[in-house]
């Protein structure tokens, strides 16, 4: 694969660890169930110190690595920038990504490299508990920027937020972007970045956004509606394309002016860790190798759909390859 990017994503490398628990844990813990919560060091302690008789299961993971090591299973050349520790999981982290032959932008610091505790309950749902670690640190200077010039999409995530300097490293990287006439693509991530940064994403996407990957709830909480029928009206006005995902009932793809439903297969979901991760990659992968935007809907769905009948958030490399040979 070449090491010029067809997508340049830039995200938090976090390594999972990944812990099959029962509602009354939640409770106990006081933790709100289904979303993303960031937490110090301590607060993971606690929770790992809780749980300290179940064996976890460790994964590299990160919502925008996710999809970039997905993208480069389906043979798109893809990189992934972000900041890791010089440590153990920083190490395991770097080998991991090497296998799915995607590009590294990864920077390693002085600090530890972040990691997420995901909670899963008996229905699928997952809770995380994130301490972003070295993460947090990444900025404009680790960006490379011939790498992203060279590229036909920056692909980045609203968890980039959480800093300044994260913040400044995209505000820089979408300029760079523009310059070049890349396509931007931005998942908005999770209810509660939607929730701390409304305004902020909704003047990114009117300003700068080419495509959007949200979910029913975001969208509501971006919009202020729960009409997915209208709030797609206003969202089609502001962007290009753009995937919504449905949950049950599939996901709604905008292009232009138009609207497709693509419907979902009834499945058991063992864990929904990695849905959207996987529906982002199986778009974009789709996209970049010319295909329409109902066909990225259908892959980007059918890939969701597989993920959630296993444990994590990741597909191991043969199995991603298998879908690469499948849908392409």
């Amino acid at each position: 694969m070449s090491q010029h990017p067809i997508i340049y994503g830039i995200g938090n490398p976090l390594i999972d660890i990944v812990i099959s628990i029962k509602d009354d844990d939640l409770n106990h813990l006081g933790i709100e169930k289904g979303v993303m919560h960031l937490v110090d060091e301590k607060r993971q302690d606690e929770i790992l110190n809780y749980f300290k008789d179940s064996k976890p299961v460790y994964h590299p993971g990160g919502s925008a690595p996710n999809t970039m090591l997905a993208c480069a299973g389906l043979d798109v050349s893809s990189l992934i920038a972000g900041k890791i520790g010089k440590d153990n999981f920083g190490n395991i982290y770097i080998e991991q990504a090497k296998k799915y032959g995607v590009i590294s932008g990864l920077v390693q610091g002085s600090g530890k490299t972040g990691s997420s505790i995901i909670l899963v309950t008996p229905d699928g749902e997952r809770t995380m508990n994130t301490h972003l670690g070295m993460c947090r640190e990444f900025s404009e200077t680790d960006i490379n920027k011939e790498q992203l010039a060279q590229s036909k999409y920056l692909y980045f995530t609203g968890y980039m937020w959480d800093t300044e300097s994260q913040k400044g490293a995209i505000i820089s990287a979408i300029e760079l972007a523009k310059e070049n006439n890349i396509q931007i693509v931005f998942d908005v991530a999770d209810p509660f970045a939607v929730s701390r940064y409304q305004q902020d994403f909704l003047t990114l996407i009117e300003n700068d956004i080419n495509v959007v990957f949200a979910n029913q709830t975001e969208l509501a909480i971006l919009f202020e509606s729960d009409d997915y029928n209208s709030t797609s009206d206003r969202l089609i006005k502001m962007v290009n394309q753009a995937g919504i995902k449905l949950g049950k009932k599939g996901s709604l793809v905008l292009h232009g002016h138009n609207k497709t439903v693509i419907p979902s297969s009834p499945v058991m979901a063992k864990d929904s860790t990695g849905a959207g991760d996987m529906y982002a990659a199986g778009f974009l992968a789709s996209i970049s190798k010319g295909l329409s935007s109902s066909k990225a809907g259908e892959i980007g769905g059918l890939l969701a759909e597989e993920i959630i009948q296993i444990p994590g958030a990741q597909f191991d490399v043969n199995k991603i390859k298998e879908y690469e040979s499948k849908f392409f």
